[in-house]
């Protein structure tokens, strides 16, 4: 396969931490990171954005949990997970080994749900930095989303800033089910975030019409895929032009040009998620076709690609 996903022209940053190329493997998709160990070589990666983790273990949604559909998949997981102690003693000293920026997604119920999570992983070594998953309803406050609440995701942001001592960027993962993405955007880079991701799910439903029940067991579900890559593109650009700090795109990115569309709309990395239950090697695969087209086009440094958008009629 042509293109070197460790070449010279994929080098690049992500508040501070260095990365071999910006193609990252996506929370949720990619497991601890430990379990493709045998699949690719994980020092090839950009980065590794571990399973969502919880103060407590999760046993997460029941069953059918992943529904296929025409341009991508919906799925409902629940955020099952080992659990933050867990994964801190089991999964983390395992990822040690390996050379790749590993992070930790964090998630919870309400403030302090997260800023647990963030204080036992400030114990422990082997992490580049926290991507918080503000999707998750604050219970303390009727079910009102985070990702869709400046105030409250403002005052998240901060009281996870303020757990973390150690020289870790906090990365906050927002969510595309909102009227405007630009004021979450900026209430978490004023409330200290380091960068933001986006996009995550489109909340969708599907039907089995023979039953007229639900396709997944616990009814709605999220919509990931190509199908969403055109919004996920329009949301990181309007992201990008309205907050200093990086950001992070992600949202059907299923090879190097889709990678680079990211890249031309303002994201400094991606993410690869949907794309890795096809093709586990997806996040490699995607890395050395970007590299090939970088080749093509005669461009130094991927960084060169960044918030290049040209609006100019032709």
């Amino acid at each position: 396969m042509s293109g070197d996903p460790a070449s010279a022209r994929l080098a690049t940053s992500l508040c501070g931490v260095e990365l071999r190329n910006p193609i990252l493997a996506a929370s949720g998709t990619f497991g601890y990171g430990v379990e493709f160990e045998s699949i690719l070589d994980l020092n090839l990666l950009g980065g590794i954005v571990v399973k969502g983790l919880s103060r407590e273990p999760m046993d997460g949604n029941p069953p059918p949990r992943v529904w296929e559909a025409e341009a991508g998949m919906m799925n409902s997981i629940g955020l099952q997970n080992i659990g933050v102690r867990a994964f801190a003693a089991q999964k983390l000293p395992a990822l040690g080994k390996f050379r790749t920026p590993v992070f930790a997604n964090v998630f919870g119920y309400a403030a302090e749900d997260y800023v647990e999570v963030v204080r036992v992983l400030e114990d422990h070594d082997g992490l580049a930095g926290y991507e918080l998953n503000v999707s998750c309803p604050n219970t303390k406050h009727g079910g009102i989303f985070f990702s869709s609440d400046p105030g409250l995701l403002a005052q998240l942001v901060g009281e996870v800033r303020k757990a973390v001592k150690r020289p870790r960027p906090v990365i906050v993962k927002l969510s595309p089910n909102v009227a405007k993405i630009e004021p979450l955007a900026v209430a978490a880079q004023d409330a200290g975030a380091d960068a933001v991701s986006l996009v995550n799910t489109f909340v969708s439903l599907a039907i089995d019409v023979h039953t007229r029940k639900p396709r997944l067991g616990a009814g709605f579900g999220g919509l990931s895929g190509p199908a969403i890559k055109p919004i996920a593109l329009r949301m990181v650009y309007e992201a990008a032009q309205a907050v200093r700090i990086p950001v992070v795109g992600l949202g059907g990115i299923g090879s190097g040009e889709d990678a680079a569309e990211f890249l031309i709309a303002g994201a400094s990395a991606v993410q690869v998620g949907t794309a890795t239950f096809w093709d586990p090697r997806a996040p490699l695969r995607i890395a050395r076709e970007l590299d090939t087209f970088l080749k093509r086009k005669k461009i130094s440094s991927v960084k060169e690609l960044v918030g290049t958008l040209d609006w100019r009629k032709s």
